[in-house]
């Protein structure tokens, strides 16, 4: 099964994305506020993929070398660190003209939506690191933590910055937030 969550974690977590679309209602404020929450976890994304590359768009789990390096040095998913927080400022965003007891509704449950999602997936990844880098990534595991950011970075790095894949890995990840941008442009302005 988590090999399944795996390979359709982008659909699988399309899921809240079209709830919120579906039933979300923005405001100008709500955009205002969200969105640049969302580009920031967007920027985690981009910051994170510049060490990791295009490994991270594939349907299986694979990984040439152990990145411990940029973002990895505090958290050892910045991705998905990255995707909550934009998910987190979309989901503002949408929200903003809901009822209270809904738009806390729609926040929560696509966020838990997610935390579900990502409860499968890593650890199905970090069983194959283990299983590829052995002692180096219980190591890592012992001094970084999973989800929530130390506040500062250890003192050994592995992996370099490489701004030339960004492109080529997160052109499905800006396509969809474009879209998601425009649909919520469009349901505040158009509807």
């Amino acid at each position: 099964m988590d090999a399944f969550f795996f390979k359709n974690r982008g659909l699988l977590l399309a899921l809240p994305a079209l709830v919120l679309v579906i039933f979300g209602v923005p405001t100008l404020h709500a955009i205002a506020l969200g969105v640049p929450i969302a580009l920031l976890g967007e920027l985690v994304r981009i910051w994170a993929v510049g060490y990791t590359g295009v490994t991270t768009r594939g349907d299986h789990v694979e990984a040439p070398q152990l990145v411990t390096a940029g973002p990895y040095a505090f958290v050892r998913n910045p991705l998905y660190v990255g995707n909550f927080i934009t998910a987190l400022g979309f989901a503002v965003a949408f929200t903003g003209a809901n009822p209270p007891a809904i738009r806390l509704l729609l926040v929560v449950a696509a966020l838990a939506w997610m935390l579900l999602v990502y409860a499968i997936v890593v650890p199905h990844e970090e069983r194959f690191l283990a299983r590829t880098f052995g002692e180096p990534f219980e190591q890592y595991c012992r001094r970084v933590p999973r989800i929530v950011p130390r506040l500062f970075p250890g003192t050994e790095f592995a992996g370099t910055w490489e701004g030339s894949v960004i492109w080529r890995a997160e052109t499905r990840t800006f396509v969809t937030f474009v879209v998601m941008l425009a649909l919520l442009l469009g349901k505040r302005f158009l509807l």
